[in-house]
């Protein structure tokens, strides 16, 4: 490895993976059930792709990373130092769908590290 940054060797891909979708709606189905969670990723897979730093990503889920040691995170983390891009993370109704493990390994390398995500499920009163 060189000095550069650590978070440098994170690249992700331009759009999601087909299956993270699928993987949304399941975890979404637990908390909100099957028919809204299927309308929270409909929503989703229409969504621009935008970025948002890992720790305000963090914060605003209310969730604390993953250890680099959990086999998840370790998981990605081989992908990425095998040159691999990985897929944006889902968020959708302020948690996140999919995506928990990256999103954990990127704000291991650098907490300010720019994370491309799909926003969407949220509601306004």
């Amino acid at each position: 490895m060189s000095t550069a940054e650590p978070a440098t060797y994170l690249r992700w891909k331009k759009d999601v993976d087909q299956h993270d979708y699928a993987a949304a709606s399941l975890y979404l189905s637990i908390r909100f059930g099957e028919r809204r969670a299927q309308e929270v990723v409909k929503e989703l897979v229409k969504l621009p792709v935008i970025t948002r730093r890992a720790n305000d990503i963090m914060r605003a889920t209310g969730r604390m990373p993953l250890p680099l040691s959990d086999p998840g995170v370790l998981k990605d983390l081989q992908k990425v130092l095998g040159g691999a891009k990985l897929s944006p993370i889902l968020v959708a109704e302020a948690d996140i769908a999919d995506g928990y493990h990256r999103l954990s390994l990127a704000y291991a390398l650098d907490p300010y590290a720019e994370v491309p995500l799909k926003l969407g499920g949220v509601t306004i009163p």
